[in-house]
């Protein structure tokens, strides 16, 4: 390799016609650092050729020039990447810097691999993932489902937004329950927004009234010095007690029995989620005490309810 100051050149190939030749010079800033160029070239051969130490040469077949910025991730990319891709590895993660946002995106394509049970058990047989992580990762995705659920109540969501927030995040909904079924249709007339199976192996219903659909929970004016509730809120508990009377009748109904999984119906409860309880005063919040324990088969829950029960689950202070 020729030499000269501030300058440095190689040939990279000598063809009978053609040389590709790379070159290094030094370029002085007076300011910052001085930076580093490399230039790389394929050149028609001068006649009489012999190695040169001259910058340019004649005829470029093609030529680039990268800045000292260029030349440096250049030379990262390679160090970084170049054995693994040598041995046949397409992606990996490096472990000296392994929160860069392309190793998410690696992680990312590795857990979406189409045969998911295999990654499941893959995972679970080798105890790739820590306890402690997996912990956390289910506590941080809670958290999260959270945070979503207070933004949804700043909005004017309908039912359905509400439905599916609370399949996905049926934990919310506390012990009780287990799963969430596949089918709603009670009978040709009644549509349950869930049937789910409780945590004893039985039918139970959640019917969901949208926060943001202007219905009422407490009658304006009291009654006797009492908070009674409001037609809006009777509506609300007749259907659901309409719910359990049509579950009960299809309780014998093998094709009901099949639609529902298999999953039995005895006696069902339903868990009803109307209103909001974050402004109720004290006289407010007895009356509803009293209110639900009117019921044996119904539970009345508020959206602000739900929210306080999950912050308890994940230990959060109300």
């Amino acid at each position: 390799m020729a030499k000269v100051s501030g300058q440095k050149f190689t040939v990279l190939k000598d063809k009978k016609t053609v040389v590709t030749r790379a070159g290094l010079w030094k370029v002085p800033h007076n300011t910052t650092e001085d930076e580093i160029y490399l230039k790389v070239g394929r050149y028609k051969k001068p006649e009489n050729w012999i190695e040169t130490e001259v910058a340019e040469l004649d005829n470029p077949k093609s030529e680039l020039t990268l800045t000292g910025e260029e030349f440096s991730n250049l030379i990262t990319f390679i160090q970084e990447n170049y054995e693994p891709f040598k041995n046949g590895t397409q992606a990996f993660i490096p472990l000296d810097n392994p929160y860069d946002v392309s190793v998410a995106h690696q992680v990312k394509q590795l857990l979406n691999l189409d045969d998911r049970q295999r990654m499941l058990d893959f995972l679970i047989q080798n105890d790739v993932i820590p306890t402690d992580l997996e912990i956390g990762l289910a506590h941080a995705k809670r958290s999260r489902a959270i945070d979503e659920f207070n933004s949804m109540l700043e909005l004017d969501l309908t039912e359905n937004n509400w439905q599916h927030w609370f399949e996905i995040n049926s934990w919310v909904l506390g012990t009780d329950f287990v799963k969430v079924l596949d089918e709603r249709t009670i009978d040709t007339a009644n549509i349950s927004d869930f049937l789910m199976q409780s945590y004893d192996g039985f039918l139970d219903i959640v019917e969901i009234k949208r926060p943001e659909g202007g219905l009422k929970f407490w009658q304006a004016s009291l009654d006797h010095g009492n908070h009674i509730p409001h037609s809006d809120l009777i509506k609300a508990i007749t259907q659901a007690s309409i719910y359990i009377h049509e579950v009960e009748r299809e309780a014998d109904s093998h094709k009901f029995f099949q639609r529902v999984g298999g999953v039995r119906t005895i006696k069902p409860r339903c868990t009803l989620i109307y209103g909001r309880s974050g402004d109720w005063t004290t006289e407010q919040q007895e009356a509803f005490r009293i209110l639900n324990s009117s019921y044996h088969n119904l539970t009345i829950m508020t959206f602000d309810h739900v929210i306080e029960r999950a912050k308890r689950i994940l230990g959060q202070n109300c």
